[in-house]
């Protein structure tokens, strides 16, 4: 496919996330591979915005909050008549609904949605993300492509009552470049988060919500401790419930055991440092955390949620949600198998089956596609 287009790449902000971070990744790809990217932001900020390549265009539609529906709606319009692209990719309910919205005023140009939830129990919010869902789900037959990024997503997003007709998987793709095994890159981190201590460091690397369950994985540690006292644990991210947990942290007497690292912006270094990586998570898609983890040779232990089980294969364990004792086993089992040297090559598998590139490909393929 040698044709260039004008795409349009449409989400709210560029705060650290993962659909925000593939969106960045797919931008700087599809620059390189000689289209011309345009970002469209509800509001300019976001710490990923700095990743962005500066070949890449950056608009700011100055979103005011959710009354300012309106004004929004007519400066995207603006923006779309100005730009002229080709191809517009949403990502994420709202701005999904906002091409439609495009759509239905007149401007007639081919758009495609980025689906990322599986299964996500929306009880833990509002009523307005429930309500955007299924208005979302309701216009979604007006998409000229869906892309979901994980099989259990497919399903999901059908069962909700979105149209499967123009639906395609296409996993996250993990730049192994830079998420690559280097021991020294992680080796300040390491010293920090267990000093004066010869065990094994156990990480999770999760937004502090509702949706990450890690009241699940301190219950783990707890149990864990109990067997092998020479455990550590440290929990990178911040978000609503910090103070809460770490009460209950508290409470668990983990104090000693574990550190609150806060938000990291090497990540690289984060995975490096850690001897393996839990996912605790309720609910996912296709977990970008895995991914990068394994891609810098860092083996997993995840609960069974979105196609996680599909993403560690046979180099990682995977066990129920909401299952401390589980948890709690299989770190224990894999803390053994490092110990003992007995580490999978979780990179083969990512460079085989959730590289950078194929996501570049696949998702390049479909907006081709939708122009024919």
């Amino acid at each position: 496919m040698n044709t260039s287009q004008k795409i349009l790449l449409l989400t709210p902000s560029l705060e650290v996330g993962g659909a925000e971070r593939q969106l960045v990744s797919l931008a700087g790809c599809l620059q390189g591979r000689g289209h011309d990217v345009h970002v469209a932001l509800f509001r300019r900020q976001g710490a990923l915005l700095e990743d962005l390549p500066e070949e890449v265009w950056t608009h700011d539609l100055e979103k005011q909050g959710r009354l300012d529906f309106f004004g929004f709606m007519l400066r995207l319009r603006k923006l779309v008549q100005n730009v002229r692209p080709d191809v517009i990719y949403s990502f994420l309910g709202v701005p999904n609904l906002a091409t439609v919205l495009l759509k239905m005023s007149g401007v007639h140009v081919p758009i495609v949605w980025s689906v990322r939830a599986s299964d996500v129990d929306l009880s833990h919010y509002g009523w307005l993300p429930r309500a955007c869902c299924a208005v979302e789900a309701l216009l979604s037959r007006f998409a000229d492509h869906i892309v979901v990024n994980s099989n259990a997503g497919r399903e999901h997003s059908i069962g909700q009552g979105f149209s499967h007709k123009v639906m395609s998987v296409v996993f996250n793709g993990i730049d192994t470049n830079r998420f690559k095994p280097n021991s020294a890159s992680g080796a300040l981190l390491r010293e920090q988060w267990r000093p004066d201590r010869t065990g094994i460091l156990v990480g999770i690397v999760a937004r502090l919500d509702p949706l990450k369950d890690h009241p699940t994985f301190l219950r783990a540690a707890k149990l864990a401790l109990h067997q092998n006292p020479d455990l550590c644990f440290v929990c990178i991210g911040d978000g609503p419930l910090g103070d809460q947990l770490k009460e209950l942290a508290d409470q668990f007497g983990l104090s000693e055991n574990l550190v609150w690292a806060g938000v990291h912006s090497d990540m690289p270094a984060v995975y490096n440092a850690l001897d393996f990586l839990c996912l605790s998570s309720i609910t996912e898609g296709f977990p970008n955390v895995l991914g990068e983890a394994m891609s810098c040779g860092v083996p997993c232990v995840t609960t069974d949620v979105g196609d996680a089980a599909y993403e560690v294969g046979g180099t990682g364990l995977v066990v129920p949600k909401s299952n401390p004792e589980a948890m709690a086993e299989a770190i224990l089992a894999m803390a053994e198998r490092v110990r003992n040297g007995e580490i999978p090559d979780t990179r083969a598998r990512i460079e085989e089956y959730f590289s950078l590139e194929r996501m570049v490909r696949d998702t390049e393929k479909i907006l081709f596609e939708v122009l024919l």
